[in-house]
């Protein structure tokens, strides 16, 4: 079932969100940008006159009530994007009367799923070698089947809409989906896009298609590596990642980032790139620091090259020429990752030089997908959000689809 031809008249939807919202000290929310993202599918079910059950999660409270992590600090927040008072259930696995007296176009959101350790589904306060840990997980598991099933008992039908937490087989994201038939079941209007936007970048590609793989570990990239090779003509790898590969190739990278325990690896990535003929380009040259602070001394140096006493901190001017040159010629682009220090504004330059050349390629007809905390903190620092193609509310979930993984959340909802 897809949400457009779903009518929600009379209907209970118990909808999965992804209210897991930045707070400040005193509870207000810095940045309300996934509550936004989750506003058509709230509304077009109000508006077909159904009812709305919200459920999510808060930080990690690790299977016990935190105050920190209550959802009741957003309650006002979410009822004004949504111009109708929203009620709270103070207990997520107790608000059966509290779901069966909702009447047509109320909301009532549920208290935060992870102050129950049913949700992740993964024992407590055992250790994984310990010789009681299988019996205790598969007690858990039969735990996080009955947890969903109270969740299930509130609704008529399901939604999820959190693409954040769909490589999650968590309680509200994939195992709640069992107690719904595939006509009671559908993903929500962020999910769908999402999903489109993993695709136009796997499957529907126009070539040129490049890719930048920016952050600090090699280590995290392995799989998105590995299965972007047989699908991109270019790819860039930057940031930390830059001096994995320089060592490798018998560089000196002075006291920069480096997993020396990669370095074999490194060198398999470069020969599996020049067999598939995949252009794969490194930064040449790098801004190196003389320590980690925005106000560090800097010069720029060959990326193979670096002083004993110094750390790359940025990609050179020469690199991010090099690197806009190939992105503004590309027809289909994934960014992921920073190509330096990016919190400290010195040492931004790269990135936003990369994040410039993905508006200026996108405004020529390119299709561009930014995922990534830091990349899309570029973005957004620099007002370029309305000048790319898409920019993913998923982490680890974009991620893990890049891999080509089965995200569980979404498995459940299309019975893959």
């Amino acid at each position: 079932m897809t949400i457009d031809k779903y009518n929600f008249k009379g209907q209970k939807a118990l909808v999965r969100v992804d209210f897991n919202t930045p707070l400040d000290e005193n509870g207000h929310i810095t940045d309300d940008t996934r509550i936004r993202g989750a506003l058509p599918t709230l509304k077009k079910i109000l508006a077909d006159g159904g009812s709305l059950i919200l459920m999510s999660h808060m930080g990690k409270p690790k299977g016990k009530v935190n105050p920190k992590f209550s959802l009741k600090q957003i309650v006002g927040d979410v009822s004004c994007a949504l111009g109708v008072d929203v009620a709270f259930a103070p207990d997520c696995a107790k608000a059966q009367e509290a779901a069966a007296n909702l009447k047509e176009g109320e909301v009532l959101m549920l208290e935060n799923l992870r102050f129950y350790p049913q949700e992740e589904g993964k024992p407590v306060g055992i250790e994984k070698d310990a010789p009681e840990y299988e019996q205790a997980k598969k007690e858990m598991k039969q735990a996080q089947k009955e947890f969903a099933k109270t969740l299930a008992s509130y609704a008529d039908c399901y939604v999820n809409d959190a693409f954040g937490t769909a490589h999650r087989k968590h309680a509200s994201t994939a195992v709640v989906a069992d107690y719904f038939d595939a006509e009671h079941k559908m993903l929500g209007y962020l999910m769908e896009k999402e999903v489109e936007a993993v695709n136009n970048v796997l499957n529907n590609i126009r070539r040129p298609f490049t890719a930048i793989m920016g952050g600090s570990k090699v280590s995290t990239k392995i799989g998105i590596i590995n299965n972007l090779m047989d699908k991109v003509d270019n790819l860039i790898i930057c940031g930390g990642m830059t001096y994995t590969f320089m060592k490798a190739l018998g560089g000196k990278i002075g006291q920069s980032l480096c997993e020396d325990e990669y370095l074999s690896l490194a060198l398999d990535i470069l020969k599996n790139a020049k067999e598939k003929g995949v252009n794969l380009m490194l930064c040449t040259d790098s801004v190196v620091a003389d320590r980690f602070a925005n106000d560090a001394d800097a010069i720029v140096c060959p990326s193979n090259n670096i002083p004993d006493d110094r750390m790359g901190m940025d990609i050179g001017p020469d690199s991010r020429q090099a690197f806009a040159k190939t992105i503004e010629e590309a027809k289909t682009i994934l960014w992921n990752g920073p190509a330096g220090v990016f919190e400290f504004d010195n040492f931004a330059h790269g990135s936003e030089a990369i994040a410039h050349a993905i508006a200026r390629a996108t405004q020529n007809g390119a299709y561009s997908l930014i995922g990534g905390g830091d990349s899309v903190a570029c973005i957004n620092k620099l007002n370029l959000g309305n000048q790319v193609s898409y920019i993913s509310t998923g982490g680890g979930a974009l991620l893990e689809a890049i891999e080509g993984k089965i995200l569980p959340g979404i498995a459940a909802i299309k019975g893959e």
